[in-house]
């Protein structure tokens, strides 16, 4: 049998240094994956809420009449699931759990708080927002399975198993609040 490799160890560090420097180093890529990805759940909820003119135009902001599912849903006729989609499309209660959503799990994921369950919320939202979109060969995509939706899938999970080590967040607060119930870190 043979002895076990050392980690790498980058210039300037020790070898002592390596496993240190590596954990950190990954404690926080996962602690910015968290907050960006929040942050693109926060500025979804503003914007659509809102207006800002990026996404969604101040005509048709939710403070304005508009219908943030609407649009999105009733685009997904090439989806085995468009016949779903278009009976949810513009439904004030759908409405409202996408915007309650958007909301929480941006919130969630900025703060460190709730983590668990804003990343398995995101995370269906956005599978779902893949399967109004799929097959992607029909929507101008460049790969027939991947996109961003796929992607964005994998950094909440990686978010999700990365909750014990938060950096940047509420989290340490969060825990004392909440205690031994671990689903809700």
């Amino acid at each position: 049998m043979s002895a076990p490799t050392a980690a790498p160890v980058l210039p300037g560090a020790t070898a002592t240094d390596a496993p240190v420097a590596s954990r950190t180093g990954l404690a926080i890529a996962i602690a910015v994956a968290r907050i960006l990805m929040g942050f693109y759940f926060f500025w979804a909820f503003i914007d659509k809420a809102f207006g800002l003119g990026f996404a969604t135009p101040a005509e048709r902001a939710w403070i304005n009449g508009g219908n943030p599912t609407l649009g999105y849903l009733s685009g997904a006729t090439e989806s085995p699931l468009a016949s779903v989609f278009a009976a949810i499309a513009g439904n004030p209660v759908v409405n409202v759990i996408f915007m309650a959503g958007l909301l929480g799990v941006g919130v969630a994921l900025m703060l460190g708080i709730g983590v668990r369950i804003g990343t398995i919320a995101g995370a269906a939202m956005l599978f779902f927002m893949y399967l109004a979109e799929f097959p992607l060969t029909l929507t101008g995509a460049t790969n027939p399975i991947m996109d961003s939706h796929i992607t964005d899938i994998t950094v909440m999970a990686i978010v999700f198993f990365g909750v014990y080590g938060q950096l940047f967040s509420l989290a340490p607060k969060w825990r004392e609040i909440v205690g031994d119930k671990t689903w809700l870190w």
